[in-house]
């Protein structure tokens, strides 16, 4: 009979916990101009932080491996440059597939 009483007590407890679990929390409230304008600002100076640590670590690989290269004997490869594209080529036009046509055919 004890048993029965701490299963069902368990049991309604697993209950609620998982009720609870489920519930929705409220979103937060909406942030005042000037509030948001310190919070991009903080974000933009984080992510020029990492950017410059990510630099300097991409340095420092360059410098090691170069530095093990020497210390090999073995010639140090010249670096390969790249252009990097912020824009897409010219004539970078959308077209559909050829399947894509023959496919709207059939259907129509």
């Amino acid at each position: 009979m004890a048993k029965r009483i701490h299963a069902a007590g368990f049991a309604a407890a697993l209950i609620l916990a998982s009720a609870a679990a489920f519930a929705k929390i409220p979103p937060a409230p909406p942030l005042d101009p000037a509030a948001q304008a310190a919070a991009d600002a903080k974000k933009k100076a984080a992510d020029e932080k990492a950017k410059q640590e990510q630099t300097a670590a991409e340095d420092a690989a360059v410098k090691n491996y170069q530095a093990n290269m020497r210390k090999m004997g073995k010639p140090i490869p010249k670096p390969t440059p790249t252009a990097a594209t912020s824009t897409p080529p010219k004539g970078g036009e959308v077209k559909p597939e050829a399947n894509t046509k023959k496919a709207a055919a059939k259907k129509g």
